[in-house]
């Protein structure tokens, strides 16, 4: 039996990377940080459009988040955005969707297939992305297993999680390398991703996830049992309208990431080689990569002068106002109307850290 695709697309983070720009109400998906015409969001659910019926096109975000959205990608149907009603990390947004699939048709287990990507990557071309996707799908319909995409590194990056090639090497129509997985890595540090690229047996992990809803509900049931029965107890719930209830079993699971939970556990776990170019949009320092730089290499966006300087990320957010930058030189600036952050690139992961001290302040910043 032909599977149904749909695409689903993980929208509910927060972005606190990009502070001040990205907010609780605007996360980053929100902004346009890798097109000056287009959000994340919309960018993404284009690229959706591109693997399936847009009626089939999913958006699992968290409640605040839904009417931001909604008016955002007004294509997507209002009935396919789903907000689990608490933060339990990708493992619990994974298992309110797998629920409430159920709880629409009880026999989609048996023949739906899901594409699950993300609001906040660089993805180009289109049609190598679709390509890669399609491989993955293929993948997970023919074997049930789990299919992750996997990025060929370029530079030693710390900062992203790495896959460890396996030897099998699986067949596919779409001329793209899918290979069994081996084993997941967490971020490194430099001189173990120098070893991990010079090896040439590992790939980025792109953090996007290919399968069946069956494959996913088998190996869940035996790498997180307590994920699965609330899978079970949840879809229950919601088809008999039972909200609270389903709210309560929700509630229970712990707070894991999908990699922890599931993935790192499972049986059978493929990886598909991108045959597109992608960046991971997860810190100031990577408009440098997504934005087009001016002759000196600093990306502008907003009314910005910059005399002498080279080599910046200047952002503005507020009309009317000039944000001038004399002298200096691998600095991230970004001002809006009620802050202003300044920091080096190399140091803009540790804008979290301001973001921790606002919160500890109760501080309406954020």
């Amino acid at each position: 039996m032909a599977h149904t695709r749909i695409a689903v697309i993980m929208a509910g983070g927060s972005g606190e990377r990009f502070w001040p720009f990205s907010r609780l109400k605007t996360p980053k998906q929100l902004l346009k940080l890798a097109s000056p015409d287009h959000t994340l969001i919309e960018q993404a659910v284009q690229r959706a459009h591109d693997l399936v019926d847009p009626a089939s096109v999913y958006l699992a975000t968290v409640p605040h988040l839904v009417g931001p959205l909604a008016e955002a990608v007004p294509e997507v149907p209002a009935e396919n955005i789903l907000a689990e009603p608490l933060k339990r990390n990708t493992a619990g947004c994974l298992v309110w969707l797998a629920a409430n699939l159920l709880a629409r048709d009880p026999d989609a287990r048996a023949k739906v297939s899901i594409a699950v990507i993300t609001a906040d990557h660089v993805i180009r071309p289109a049609a190598d992305f679709r390509r890669t996707v399609c491989a993955a799908l293929d993948t997970a319909e023919s074997t049930g297993g789990l299919v992750t995409i996997g990025i060929r590194p370029d530079r030693p990056e710390t900062g992203f999680g790495y896959i460890e090639m396996g030897d099998n090497t699986l067949p596919n129509e779409h001329g793209i390398t899918v290979r069994s997985v081996r084993q997941f890595r967490e971020k490194p540090d430099l001189a173990t991703a120098t070893g991990y690229l010079e090896s040439g047996q590992y790939l980025w992990n792109s953090g996007t996830f290919f399968w069946t809803l069956d494959g996913f509900l088998t190996e869940l049931e035996a790498a997180a049992p307590n994920h699965y029965a609330c899978v079970l107890a949840v879809a229950d719930a919601l088809a008999r309208g039972a909200t609270e209830a389903a709210e309560a079993a929700f509630a229970a699971i712990p707070s894991i990431s999908i990699d922890y939970a599931l993935m790192e556990k499972a049986q059978r776990v493929f990886v598909a080689e991108a045959a597109f170019e992608w960046d991971d949009v997860g810190s100031w320092d990577a408009l440098d990569r997504s934005l087009s730089p001016d002759a000196d290499s600093n990306v502008v966006q907003g009314d910005v002068i910059a005399i002498e300087s080279r080599d910046n990320i200047v952002v503005s957010q507020v009309p009317g106002t000039v944000v001038t930058v004399v002298g200096i030189e691998g600095l991230v600036v970004a001002v809006t109307a009620d802050a202003v952050l300044i920091v080096p690139k190399s140091r803009a992961q540790d804008v979290k850290k301001v973001v921790e001290t606002l919160k500890s302040r109760s501080d309406p910043r954020l």
